[in-house]
């Protein structure tokens, strides 16, 4: 697996980082642990959590469990060179009480009660999961309206939570703060105010990217770019749209869209046809489609990793076998010719 020195870090991490955000519900204890076996195994030194896991659904009672079995796991082997990423879940979540914002003292209990569920004295990555401003994201972008919002009162929020990173940062606590579900204003804003007061930077951001969704192509992947701020892909493979199980508009028993049967917005009218197109793409070129899907992101102008999650084991090493494959510049360019036939599909 190679390994990249991860933006304006010290960090050197693998290109690919493992998800885990099943992990609890999806995939029992014992699957996980096996995972990240695995992975490590494999040479993947970078994991990828949050405070609200497991997913599909979210609940209150289940926040954290995922961190806690990922926790146990780091106590029993103890990896050298480990990477770990978690979040700080936003405002009017259901894994949180009450569905509170991110403030500073609430980034102190989050981070607190992280480092004790994952064993670990540093995080090294500090995510903020999604803006208090909301976002948008998830498939709000169709009637995404931010003219209600007020600069001053979010320019003061950024600022406190920047200066809250740069306590715990000089405690020993986090690592580095980073962003998730962000807009390219909100990265030129918590770049600006950094720099304005000396205070942490942000290190990268986790946004959805795939063959499926690339809203992040255009100014975000510019600001990205230019400011070294890489992404962290998650829903490479369109949450299983991509790896062709759901085509023809099926649901096979046991999988995410049993659980979710839009999975998330994702199930449109025009989503079928725009799958079918890419699973002809890696036929013609004899690739895989999941390992095309995966690598396809890593071919990106922008800094991009890949985020791979899966619910059982059998699906990771099969991802994990994708790991060498090279995409010919004609897939890449059919994929492009697909994309601008039929962009946006959900």
């Amino acid at each position: 697996m190679r390994k990249v020195v991860l933006g304006n870090s010290d960090l050197v991490v693998s290109d690919y980082c493992l998800g885990t955000m099943t992990y609890g519900t999806h995939t029992d204890e014992t699957d996980a642990h096996r995972q990240l076996d695995m992975a490590q195994d494999a040479g993947i030194n970078f994991l990828d959590t949050a405070e609200m896991y497991p997913v599909a659904p979210v609940r209150l009672e289940t926040a954290g469990e995922t961190e806690a079995i990922i926790g146990r796991w780091i106590a029993k082997t103890r990896p050298q060179d480990l990477v770990v990423a978690t979040k700080i879940t936003g405002e009017g979540s259901s894994a949180v009480k009450d569905g509170v914002p991110i403030t500073p003292a609430r980034m102190r209990e989050a981070v607190d009660a992280s480092l004790r569920r994952l064993q670990i004295e540093c995080i090294d990555i500090y995510q903020l999961h999604w803006p208090n401003r909301g976002s948008y994201h998830f498939r709000k972008c169709w009637g995404f309206d931010p003219s209600g919002m007020q600069r001053a009162e979010v320019v003061a929020h950024m600022t406190e939570i920047l200066s809250c990173a740069q306590d715990l940062i000089a405690e020993g606590k986090i690592r580095h703060i980073a962003l998730s579900n962000e807009s390219a204003w909100g990265l030129a804003t918590w770049l600006h105010l950094a720099q304005t007061h000396d205070l942490p930077r942000v290190l990268s951001m986790q946004n959805e990217y795939s063959l499926l969704c690339r809203i992040f192509d255009l100014d975000l992947a510019e600001a990205c770019a230019v400011e070294n701020i890489p992404l962290l892909a998650y829903s490479t493979l369109a949450a299983g749209l991509l790896t062709g199980k759901y085509a023809g508009n099926v649901t096979p028993e046991a999988s995410r869209r049993a659980h979710v049967p839009d999975l998330g917005g994702r199930i449109t009218g025009r989503v079928f046809e725009a799958v079918s197109g890419y699973l002809a793409i890696a036929q013609e070129h004899g690739l895989d489609p999941v390992h095309m899907a995966v690598q396809w992101t890593l071919t990106r102008p922008a800094p991009t990793l890949p985020i791979i999650g899966a619910t059982t084991s059998e699906q990771l090493a099969h991802l994990i076998a994708g790991a060498d494959v090279v995409l010919p510049d004609e897939a890449k360019t059919a994929i492009d010719q697909l994309n601008r036939a039929m962009p946006m599909v959900f």
